[in-house]
């Protein structure tokens, strides 16, 4: 099989850019949302968790006619972006994104099985020792979810790599810029002779996911190991 063309290795290289941008930039709030879920009970939770997954239930071209309606460039929060000079609209941070809101969910929902894992006693002690609630969960808390938080990243990671639907609804397909890999597997196949590019990038795309999911699966099974261990 021949390597990569310049155009194909400039869209693998975005869709990395865009994928690790996304799942990070996404991580604060996933973090937050998911201990809002695992530790607090409060009116209309049921909902707010709904909401969180909506992105995970809706077919990707509404998320990204969505993203369009509110950051485009006479959306209600794209005009203003526009008007400031920070407009994300058909540029690689609009993919970035359309990437952190597709794959935000799967993060919130490993982070929150990683925070009901730990056991409440730890964080107890901690809290007579006199360890406030941000020490204990920098200290106790978010250490005791590591694992987690590794699977849900990676999981986050494959999902941004791999968005397509919601990044060409929103930030169409501009070489350089928006053209992601699954968006340049797309064209290939729609073009006559396009065959042997669309083997390669689909190659690469198989070899990432795969990575992806065998770091989550390692994570997800030494951290279930951990706690048969610690109820032995």
């Amino acid at each position: 099989m021949s390597p990569l063309t310049p155009a194909e290795t400039v869209a693998l290289a975005l869709s990395f850019k865009i994928a690790l941008v996304g799942v990070f930039c996404s991580l604060p709030v996933a973090i937050s949302c998911a201990w809002l879920l695992a530790r607090k009970r409060f009116f209309g939770k049921p909902l707010f968790e709904g909401l969180l997954l909506l992105p995970l239930i809706l077919p990707p071209v509404v998320t990204g006619y969505v993203l369009l309606i509110v950051f485009g460039h006479h959306g209600a929060i794209g005009r203003w972006l526009d008007a400031v000079g920070l407009s994300i609209a058909f540029r690689w941070t609009g993919a970035a994104l359309a990437a952190a809101v597709m794959a935000f969910p799967l993060l919130v929902v490993a982070l929150r099985n990683a925070f009901e894992s730990v056991d409440r006693r730890l964080e107890s002690a901690a809290a007579t020792l006199g360890a406030g609630a941000w020490r204990i969960f920098f200290s106790v808390t978010l250490p005791l979810s590591l694992r987690g938080l590794v699977a849900g990243l990676a999981l986050a990671f494959a999902r941004a790599f791999g968005e397509f639907g919601a990044t060409i609804t929103f930030v169409s397909s501009i070489p350089g810029q928006t053209r992601t890999l699954p968006i340049a597997l797309y064209e290939l196949i729609s073009m006559p002779g396009g065959e042997g590019g669309a083997l390669r990038l689909t190659l690469v795309a198989v070899i990432v996911a795969l990575l992806a999911g065998l770091i989550a699966a390692l994570m997800l099974l030494r951290g279930g190991e951990r706690s048969a261990g610690a109820e032995a």
